[in-house]
């Protein structure tokens, strides 16, 4: 069954890093996968997202524009794309700074404070997008956890290995936010 998500933010925040992430996760399990990075003119401050379509079978078309899972990291990316969630579809998003609204009572939403646990709890924002990945997981385990974390070492840069076994901690972290 294909299975279409996007994950937005500004550049910097990660967005792009969780969506490769979980994509090459996908790949490894033998699953056909499509990864579509888009950002504006600036990387680290424009708009920055990724749409990952995940099927068992042949993906046939490249398209996009109704998802099925949204994680969104800011105001200005929850204003977007909760609009192009499907009617039973999931949005996650990050409330600590988003002063929006969620306006929809037909997907199933949740409002997670990952910038706040990121900072306090594990002491770095820089895995915010990890605390927002491991949450999506346990809501929708499209990927077992452990070729996730298996796949860290591989996609994340090598100048942010540093940061490998509190990225582990925080998709923990994120998947225990949800009940």
């Amino acid at each position: 069954m294909l299975q279409e998500l996007i994950f937005s933010g500004i550049g910097g925040q990660g967005a792009q890093s969780i969506g490769k992430l979980l994509a090459n996760a996908a790949n490894k399990e033998g699953k056909e996968v499509m990864w579509r990075p888009a950002f504006r003119g600036q990387m680290r401050g424009g708009i920055s997202n990724c749409i990952i379509s995940i099927c068992d079978g042949p993906i046939t078309s490249p398209i996009s524009n109704r998802y099925d899972a949204a994680i969104v990291l800011n105001g200005p990316a929850l204003k977007h794309y909760e609009q192009l969630v499907k009617a039973g579809g999931i949005l996650v998003w990050e409330c600590t700074n988003t002063r929006e609204a969620v306006t929809r009572d037909d997907i199933r939403i949740y409002a997670l404070p990952a910038y706040q646990k990121a900072t306090v709890d594990l002491k770095n924002a820089k895995v915010m997008n990890m605390i927002m990945l491991g949450a999506l997981l346990k809501i929708y385990p499209l990927v077992q956890i452990e070729t996730v974390i298996a796949e860290l070492k591989e996609t994340i840069p090598a100048r942010h290995h540093d940061l490998l076994q509190l990225d582990e901690q925080a998709i923990e972290l994120g998947m225990s936010l949800i009940p």
